[in-house]
């Protein structure tokens, strides 16, 4: 089972105090996946490591072996995936601009029929749960549909250290249940997921668009 953990920030700065406080938030579900599912291969998606271009163009639009290789690399582990986990601060009310830039490079033929999981944090104490509204339409117009439980982690620099592990003082225990509520779902949805498409490749039933988004209306 594979599984791809983004990073929805690409902001390095200070203030604010902690530098890059969702590449914390990020490796926390990179670890607790290795160490809680057997058999499982985990890559961090770091939108800093990627060449996006400086003006935004979709994957598919380049030409045969033009498009930057980091965006060709990136496309063949989406279409690999069994999974996805999105981690996303909250940006007046709504998801990482970042995290949203990056996922729409690829169209839902990669991600389809693969679940999601929704991560969002903050320094507050809300824990970027409003974001995670708007990223529940926004994962499943993309195809990977998210499941029912979600991480939110309010005040995550208190929570986590900057390699991922919990803090002394704080309930690990606890975290982990917590984490493992939403972790566990996508598991078992991924491996069920993986398993039919073994059995009937869901494009031959359900295409994907390719030609123009007419292809979505209702007959006239």
């Amino acid at each position: 089972m594979k599984f791809l953990v983004f990073l929805g920030s690409s902001r390095v700065s200070s203030p604010p105090r902690p530098e890059r406080l969702g590449e914390r938030v990020a490796l926390a579900c990179v670890q607790h996946l290795q160490a809680h599912f057997e058999g499982v291969e985990v890559t961090l998606v770091d939108p800093l490591m990627i060449e996006q271009g400086p003006v935004f163009k979709p994957h598919f639009s380049y030409a045969a072996g033009r498009a930057p290789e980091s965006l060709d690399a990136l496309a063949a582990r989406i279409g690999e995936a069994d999974g996805h986990v999105m981690v996303s601060p909250e940006y007046n009310h709504s998801m990482s601009p970042a995290l949203a830039h990056l996922l729409n490079h690829f169209g839902s033929s990669l991600y389809g029929f693969r679940p999601s999981a929704i991560v969002t944090y903050s320094a507050g104490q809300w824990g970027g749960a409003r974001a995670a509204i708007g990223m529940r339409a926004f994962l499943s117009e993309l195809g990977c549909l998210p499941v029912s439980a979600m991480i939110h982690l309010p005040k995550a620099q208190d929570v986590l250290d900057p390699e991922g592990g919990f803090l002394l003082g704080v309930d690990a225990e606890r975290w982990r249940g917590y984490f493992d509520r939403t972790l566990a779902q996508l598991h078992w949805w991924a491996e069920a997921a993986a398993q039919q498409r073994q059995r009937a490749d869901p494009a031959a039933r359900s295409p994907g668009f390719t030609r123009s988004p007419a292809q979505r209306n209702a007959p006239e």
